[in-house]
């Protein structure tokens, strides 16, 4: 089953897809207490999902559940397909023309490649930090302001905004200079408030494709401390090249390699999934076991 950017009016007609009134208007309140990883609910569903781009397989054979309440880390060499799979768990992949997603992306068992599904509500619910900081040019205060005001939020705007940025672990920096320009931040403070912009719209989800890569070692520990402190209210999927932070913040880890096809064509696919602890003391797969021990990659 193959997904363009559906028309939000449009049934959907695939074969094998029960019929959906779309995401609920409000997700049951989850238990956001720390439970065992067997009592906890699956987020996502993800069955046999491939994405090609222009025909081109990128990523294929994929196969999990995600849990609420956890972080999962995405690691695997350079065009693996983590970054693409991500972006699937919010539609993203929506914005490229050429993009095309099969199989079955289940959020709280809704189908969010149903017809009529909205990709704005999906991504209100499942926020992205993205590899590089991307405040607006505008002051710290409107950089979080702007999303509620978007989606029409009622509320006091000061006391959302303070709250995001608690969130966020950035308020006691910033409290004085909300009106300043967020592009005088340092590079992890523009981190943080991006996370915290995507907090102000109560998300679900939080997805994060990299977002150490561009960040000193301080601003590092400060990000893995925030996720951390994140997921007792929120779930994460984080994708990173660093062995060390997904050991150190995630529950469990999903290991991406690439396959060598016939004519030089490459396509990423799932190789293992776990508990964090076993992929890098005692992975089943031996080609999991030489990429955490840096034999390759």
């Amino acid at each position: 089953m193959e997904r363009t950017t559906p028309d939000a009016a449009a049934p959907d007609t695939r074969p094998g897809v029960r019929a959906s009134a779309g995401l609920p208007k409000a997700l049951p309140k989850l238990d956001k207490r720390e439970q065992p990883a067997a009592a906890r609910e699956a987020v996502f569903k993800l069955r046999d999902v491939r994405v090609t781009y222009g025909g081109v397989a990128a990523v294929e054979e994929v196969t999990f559940d995600l849990l609420e309440n956890e972080i999962t880390a995405f690691i695997g060499p350079s065009g693996c397909g983590k970054s693409t799979l991500i972006r699937c768990l919010n539609r993203m992949n929506d914005l490229v023309p050429s993009a095309r997603v099969a199989g079955t992306v289940l959020y709280h068992d809704q189908d969010l490649y149903a017809g009529d599904v909205d990709p704005v509500q999906v991504r209100k619910r499942i926020g992205m930090v993205f590899q590089k900081p991307n405040p607006f040019p505008k002051s710290i205060y409107e950089n979080i302001a702007f999303g509620p005001r978007v989606l029409g939020m009622k509320g006091d705007m000061d006391e959302i905004v303070e709250g995001a940025l608690r969130k966020g672990a950035l308020w006691d920096e910033v409290k004085d200079r909300l009106k300043t320009n967020a592009f005088g931040m340092s590079g992890g403070q523009q981190q943080r408030l991006c996370i915290a912009r995507t907090m102000a719209v109560e998300p679900d989800v939080i997805l994060m494709d990299e977002p150490c890569s561009a960040l000193d070692p301080i601003s590092t520990g400060a990000i893995e401390e925030l996720m951390l402190d994140l997921k007792r209210n929120y779930s994460i999927v984080i994708v990173t090249h660093n062995m060390q932070q997904a050991a150190r913040v995630s529950d469990r880890t999903a290991f991406f390699n690439v396959d060598k096809l016939e004519e030089g064509k490459r396509v990423g696919k799932l190789v293992e999934f776990a508990p964090t602890e076993k992929i890098f003391t005692k992975p089943d797969d031996i080609r999991t076991e030489e990429y955490v021990t840096g034999k390759f990659g």
